[in-house]
């Protein structure tokens, strides 16, 4: 077992490890696995052929443990360093009575226990017993006090996560609220900038309409200076015909003289 948690270590700091499958590595007792796994979820150890869970480290952040088809019978209080287990997966193991089970009264948040295939389920009203001494269970082998099957993993994992998320709400709630005041500063940008815009714009029109002005003035102007130089013409040319027949009429005058 320690040599294969090195190899899944990889290199990298046991802290920074939150999910780690040590199936099918043969070993009787916990070898490897210490405290340093501060920030480990999810640790998978089926058919490893652990006797024993003597040595079990302390792993504050683990919520689901799968210990499926070992050669455990007792012993289930050296997980009290897990307190936020909510998925224990006991099956094909070698418990025998509901005392083994007595350690579980410790795990408030515990919401999946599978104990499939141990002599225990063997015992009259076995299911009953079970939920009436750990109540934060919701499904046994499977099914809740119902008879009603889970309806898939996902499922199940949705409840784990909200079991935690009740745990971390006051960090929950200070991210919220640091979350709504940059939302309420970028409204206000938002609005800020709106408000500009159509400031801007109407200054645009403004000047549109003014310009509008101008052009429409100097058009009459220019129908004024247009209409002043027709009829300075008009003049011009009906001077012409009058100055014509006076010339005419001289001349003729001057012919009746002679």
């Amino acid at each position: 077992m320690e040599k294969r948690v090195v190899l899944e270590l990889r290199g990298r700091n046991p802290s920074q490890i939150k999910e780690l499958n040590l199936d099918n590595c043969r070993s009787t007792n916990i070898v490897g696995l210490t405290d340093e796994y501060t920030n480990l979820e999810i640790l998978s150890l089926n058919n490893v052929g652990l006797t024993t869970l003597k040595g079990f480290p302390t792993l504050p952040k683990l919520r689901k443990l799968e210990l499926s088809d070992n050669r455990i019978s007792n012993g289930l209080n050296f997980l009290k360093g897990c307190k936020r287990l909510t998925h224990l997966n006991l099956s094909g193991n070698k418990i025998k009575d509901l005392e083994m089970l007595q350690p579980l009264d410790e795990f408030e948040n515990l919401r999946v226990l599978d104990l499939f295939n141990n002599d225990v389920t063997n015992i009259d009203d076995y299911r009953a017993k079970v939920f009436a001494l750990h109540p934060s269970v919701k499904y046994l082998d499977g099914f809740d006090r119902e008879d009603r099957e889970a309806e898939d993993s996902d499922a199940e994992e949705e409840d784990v996560e909200e079991l935690n998320g009740n745990n971390d709400s006051e960090e929950d709630s200070e991210v919220d609220d640091e979350e709504d005041e940059d939302e309420d500063i970028s409204l206000s940008a938002v609005y800020r900038d709106n408000l500009e815009e159509e400031s801007s714009a109407s200054s645009l029109f403004a000047g549109s309409d003014v310009e509008e002005e101008e052009d429409d003035d100097d058009d009459n102007d220019n129908d004024a200076d247009a209409e002043h130089n027709t009829k300075a013409k008009d003049g011009e040319n009906a001077r012409e015909p009058e100055e014509s027949t006076r010339g005419k009429k001289r001349k003729h005058e001057d012919e009746d003289e002679n």
